[in-house]
């Protein structure tokens, strides 16, 4: 680990260590808080040092995403939504677009990003937001739904259609603009502090520079680069959800007595934590390998941050339950780390792509190898093997 991503974990541990429980049981982080880590470049830490960024690769950002889920996963959605703000500007956005929109993104400002719709989430043809041409500038009108970050955001980054048929475009709209209607989701079942919120846009308008690019782009391009970053990011959040749960449930077991002996000495209870050390491990492996191919810009990048995704998220969400299962009472208290990883696990099977939508699109891929297999032995037959 770099000295230097050792010494922000330590700054995180110190700022936040012990806090989660509160801040999911009021439903709000410290603004104050989210300032700080921002300013520090924490909270989007793959952008370049150029624009004020740490510049950490995507392993190393994995690392530090882990540990902050780990500790608290309303913060870590934060840090989620940033990056993918961060991303999108860094992918899509021109030279003063990026110079600025990144620069106010590690000076301290918070954004939030709006995908999904009330009658649109992963159906991209069922988006309606338009963002269009509007004289010297543009015009933002439509709906988002559960856009996470929102409550303590500056900017939110609106993805929308930009014309007919598959052009798109994304917007940054700030919060105060004119048009912009913001109503927080009152009692989220996970990852109550962050921010949640329903967005309504009438009309809004901007000027040129803030939509990314001048639009155009193909939506699902803009789409899936987008998603590709938040499936990654929330997969090393699900690992520090499982190392909580683990470490968690085994304190938990070697203190606790039943029968006159340690719950760690009952076999039941010892399969259920080498289960949850198994499903660590894979969502971690999982989890790097998909960080090798970002780092690396492999064309297997996509897909292998919706398989960490879905690896990581299914993992989560069964070592979160049997970690309840395992502290019992102890650990169905609201705000106990286990009853926070319990919530807050079963949505990440739902957020950037569910678990339905991943498993489609790994049968997609795993249709296309069979296709592929099948065209080079036909064409070994048809032309019979060569020396």
């Amino acid at each position: 680990m770099p000295e230097q991503l050792a010494g922000e974990l330590a700054l995180i541990d110190e700022l936040a260590g012990g806090q989660a429980a509160d801040w999911d049981v009021t439903g709000e982080l410290p603004t104050d808080l989210l300032r700080t880590l921002g300013a520090r470049g924490l909270l989007c830490a793959q952008v370049p040092q150029t624009y004020g960024g740490l510049g950490l690769s995507s392993q190393e950002n994995g690392e530090l995403t882990a540990h902050v889920g780990g500790l608290c996963s309303s913060l870590r959605s934060i840090m989620t939504s940033q990056g993918i703000v961060a991303w999108a500007i860094q992918r899509f956005g021109d030279r003063d677009q990026r110079r600025r929109f990144l620069s106010e993104l590690t000076g301290g400002k918070l954004t939030a990003v709006g995908f999904s719709e009330p009658g649109a989430g992963s159906d991209l043809a069922a988006m309606r937001t338009r963002i269009e041409p509007d004289g010297d500038g543009f015009t933002v009108h439509g709906e988002k739904k559960w856009v996470t970050g929102t409550r303590y955001a500056d900017f939110v980054l609106i993805v929308g259609r930009n014309g007919d048929g598959d052009g798109s475009a994304a917007a940054v709209v700030p919060v105060d603009a004119p048009g912009v209607h913001i109503e927080l989701v009152p009692h989220p079942m996970g990852c109550r502090a962050a921010g949640h919120a329903n967005i309504r846009l009438d009309n809004v308008r901007l000027p040129a520079t803030h939509v990314l690019g001048g639009g155009g782009q193909p939506l699902s391009m803009l789409f899936t680069t987008a998603l590709s970053y938040g499936r990654v990011s929330i997969a090393w959040g699900c690992v520090g959800i499982l190392r909580a749960c683990l470490n968690a449930a085994g304190s938990h077991a070697k203190q606790r007595e039943q029968g006159g002996v340690a719950l760690a000495e009952h076999q039941l209870v010892r399969r259920h934590l080498a289960e949850m050390f198994i499903a660590e491990q894979a969502a971690l492996r999982a989890c790097e390998h998909a960080s090798r191919c970002w780092d690396s810009a492999s064309p297997d990048m996509g897909l292998m941050a919706v398989l960490a995704k879905h690896v990581s998220a299914g993992h989560a969400a069964q070592s979160a339950a049997t970690a309840v299962q395992l502290l019992g009472s102890t650990g169905s208290e609201d705000g106990h780390v286990v009853a926070r990883a319990f919530r807050d696990a079963k949505l990440m099977e739902l957020i950037e792509g569910s678990n339905e939508i991943c498993q489609l699109i790994l049968a997609d891929h795993a249709l296309s190898i069979s296709d592929a297999h099948k065209n080079r032995d036909d064409a070994m037959q048809v032309g019979g093997p060569r020396g």
